[in-house]
């Protein structure tokens, strides 16, 4: 059957790749404003918008609704959803998928958990889709995903806390502390999916080339490995990274993509997030 990737906005790829699946939009809030990612809020207006408030806009994950219009018949149909320790997004698609299989109960739907965000994401959908052009039936594409997705890493750095700060998720008097201090914490996915805090470095050119020693710490046999980085308008920045770890490490490819205004909402600017 022929393959129908879904996922949801908070999917960060190049649009070369996105041009080849069906995003499920998530839903921000500018007060009186409500916009679906990437479908009437492009990443460019998000930017230019952000610049001209003092507050975080909100995010919903895309309802039951919005995955059920992208699944289809007479497809093998996978949905890659943000990880669940963030989002409602993937409990959605389960739902949607349930309902589907109610109507149309010989079709093939999938929710892969993927217990990322960002870029991170977006290398599991290319992970997928290499998987399924090597003719992998859908049971051994599901588990070879599935070890994929345990193995994947994922780490930040933010330049300031403030839109953590705004939208609830760091505590106001620590975040505005680190700040103060020059601190940038040294974050990633831990095994559950959730943000978890693995360092905290003096200044912005230590944490730049701490997230590249990561890689190291981290990482193995990247000549078959993609490195994904998403970058908060700051592509120099990206650029500049991606040729410091091309002095050390020999990956497949390095993608770099800007972040998504769903990512970015809780991001700041010049913030770089990493996959691999």
């Amino acid at each position: 059957m022929k393959l129908n990737i879904i996922a949801d906005s908070s999917t960060d790829l190049p649009e070369k790749y996105l041009k080849k699946i069906s995003l499920a939009p998530m839903t921000l809030k500018f007060k009186q404003e409500v916009y679906k990612d990437r479908i009437n809020l492009s990443p460019q207006e998000f930017y230019k918008k952000l610049k001209s408030i003092n507050y975080s806009p909100g995010s919903a994950a895309p309802s039951p609704g919005d995955f059920l219009n992208l699944i289809k018949k007479d497809h093998d149909n996978f949905i890659v959803a943000i990880s669940s320790a963030l989002s409602s997004s993937y409990n959605n698609a389960v739902l949607a998928k349930d309902m589907f299989l109610k109507k149309v109960s010989e079709s093939f739907v999938h929710v892969f958990d993927t217990l990322n965000a960002s870029v991170g994401e977006g290398l599991i959908i290319l992970k997928l889709i290499e998987l399924r052009e090597k003719s992998m039936d859908n049971n051994t594409v599901i588990n070879e995903l599935g070890s994929y997705i345990e193995d994947l890493n994922t780490f930040f750095v933010l330049e300031n806390m403030n839109n953590l700060i705004n939208s609830g998720r760091v505590n106001k008097i620590v975040g505005k502390l680190v700040n103060l201090l020059n601190i940038k914490l040294l974050m990633g996915r831990d095994s559950k999916g959730a943000i978890k805090t693995y360092e905290k470095i003096r200044g912005s050119k230590k944490a730049f080339y701490k997230l590249i020693d990561y890689i190291e710490k981290y990482g193995s046999d990247f000549e078959n490995k993609y490195l994904g980085i998403a970058h908060y308008d700051c592509y120099e920045k990206a650029l500049k990274f991606k040729k410091e770890v091309e002095k050390r490490f020999n990956f497949k490819e390095i993608i770099i993509t800007e972040m998504g205004p769903t990512i970015a909402t809780y991001a700041d600017r010049d913030a770089i997030l990493i996959s691999f």
